[in-house]
């Protein structure tokens, strides 16, 4: 992923948590506002949480970077 993309991310990150809740609904409003938009936070939660791989928590977190660039 793009540095540029992370922090574009980053910088609307709480006016995507709501997007993301329903995406990751075992992840708490606090945990996604805390996580940032941090890449690498989020993949660690959503790894945790889902009990996956980290590289398919990446792959999520990737893909839901690409689509909410538009948003």
């Amino acid at each position: 992923m793009s540095r540029i993309l992370a922090d574009i991310i980053k910088s609307k990150w709480r006016e995507l948590v709501g997007t993301a809740r329903v995406l990751w609904d075992e992840l708490t409003v606090a945990e996604l506002i805390d996580s940032e938009g941090d890449p690498q936070k989020l993949a660690n939660l959503i790894e945790q949480r889902y009990e996956m791989t980290h590289e398919e928590a990446e792959k999520q977190v990737i893909s839901f970077f690409e689509r909410s660039r538009t948003v």
